[in-house]
């Protein structure tokens, strides 16, 4: 008896043991979770913090007489006169009507810091649209300058410095009192291209290059991917050259994306002489990265397709390519799918290999093909990122959060396409 008291005495100690170990397993795994959600929390509260304000504008709205004179223009389709002519002086005037008190010159070189640079340019194409106003009174929305801003959005925030004089900011002060300088949602941001002014800049020549050049990526790697996948799976012999092909791309699928950069630059510009940063050269590249997950993913699908599929079609006589291609791909199209999409949402988020075929360049106009210069989301923030301009950061930060919305909306659709068509056996 004293035996077996003292064997079960030792079973139920280290039972004891086992659970103590599982429940210390259990609390560094919730643990574990805890800090993964409190950092994915943390990252993207930061993001929205610093980026919510990109999508607002300040604007300074004013009552302007376009004063021939004042502006030593009196034929507003001459374009030698529009040249020569002096669009600033009547926004001055105008901001001087609104603010009393500032008569002096330092005044007037003070006020036309409140007004964004392109502000002369607004004047200019409303008056080459319309001659007929020139002399008339105009109700006209500018675009403040940046750091008023940065002012306007951002006085009660530390990490932003005002680079305004105390004189500037009373006349800021003063004009929101008065309803003339307000914000708005920032309509720029999505139609423009990028601008050395952040007031200016906008994304969406960013976007249309990203969009163009993942239709590229598309185009070649999902067929490609699907046909390789489908013949290293079905039709391929098992031998030594098989196997060093699955190997390769195995291996391929773990390489830096900065490599398939650095051979997009060796080949398709230093060989065959393509152009930089133009779509065509930047989804070749992603297609490239992009294949060996597509290839991967749609032999995983193939494999899932139970061998009765295979079995029945060949017992009524189907061949081998028929069996493929009416059972065995349909069947398989949902991982397929799927795997395609998450290999799209990681080529939309690179940076690296584009940067080394010239995607990196200053592009201010949208593209309009396949082979116009062209820059991409995930390039357009770097370039953002690293620009000393304060405004550029909350830009920068507003298009991280864009992006984070395309591909969220990608993997959200493969999850939804995998749900939607798969079949359980």
């Amino acid at each position: 008896m004293t035996n077996q008291r003292s064997q079960a005495e030792i079973v139920r100690s280290s039972l004891k043991k086992r659970y103590r170990k599982e429940r210390r397993f259990r609390v560094y795994g919730l643990v574990a979770i805890f800090i993964a959600l409190a950092s994915l929390v943390i990252l993207f509260a930061d993001i929205i913090n610093k980026g919510h304000t990109g999508f607002i504008k300040t604007t300074i709205t004013l009552d302007v007489t376009l004063d021939s004179e004042q502006m030593y223009l009196t034929d507003p389709t001459d374009e030698e006169q529009r040249s020569m002519a002096d669009f600033i002086a009547p926004i001055i005037t105008a901001l001087e009507e609104k603010i009393p008190g500032t008569e002096s010159a330092a005044d007037k070189r003070e006020l036309r810091r409140l007004v964004g640079n392109y502000a002369a340019n607004d004047i200019s194409d409303r008056l080459r649209a319309d001659p007929e106003l020139l002399n008339t009174t105009e109700t006209f929305v500018f675009q403040a300058h940046d750091q008023v801003s940065v002012y306007v959005k951002h006085a009660d925030n530390p990490s932003y410095s005002v680079r305004l004089s105390e004189q500037q900011q009373q006349w800021v002060d003063y004009l929101m009192e008065e309803g003339v300088i307000g914000t708005s949602f920032n309509d720029t941001l999505f139609s423009r291209g990028d601008s050395r002014e952040p007031s200016n800049a906008g994304i969406l020549g960013a976007i249309v290059g990203s969009l163009l050049t993942m239709l590229v990526t598309l185009v070649i790697a999902f067929p490609m991917g699907i046909a390789a996948a489908v013949y290293l799976e079905e039709f391929a012999p098992q031998n030594k050259i098989t196997d060093f092909i699955e190997v390769n791309i195995n291996n391929l699928a773990a390489v830096p994306s900065i490599i398939f950069g650095l051979l997009g630059l060796a080949v398709f510009i230093g060989l065959f002489g393509m152009p930089r940063s133009v779509p065509v050269v930047g989804g070749l590249v992603l297609a490239l990265m992009t294949l060996p997950t597509i290839i991967i993913s749609s032999r995983a699908a193939i494999k899932s397709v139970p061998p009765s599929i295979r079995e029945a079609a060949e017992g009524i006589g189907a061949s081998k390519m028929q069996v493929v291609l009416h059972h065995v791909i349909p069947l398989a199209m949902p991982g397929m799918l799927t795997g395609s999409i998450i290999g799209m949402a990681q080529a939309l988020g690179e940076t690296a290999p584009l940067l080394l075929i010239g995607m990196v360049a200053f592009i201010v106009d949208v593209p309009d093909g396949f082979f116009d210069s062209a820059t991409v989301l995930p390039v357009q923030i770097y370039l953002w990122a690293s620009s000393s301009e304060q405004g550029f950061v909350e830009l920068a930060s507003a298009g991280i959060m864009i992006l984070l919305t395309f591909m969220i909306t990608m993997n959200a659709l493969a999850i939804w396409l995998r749900k939607r068509l798969e079949r359980r056996w």
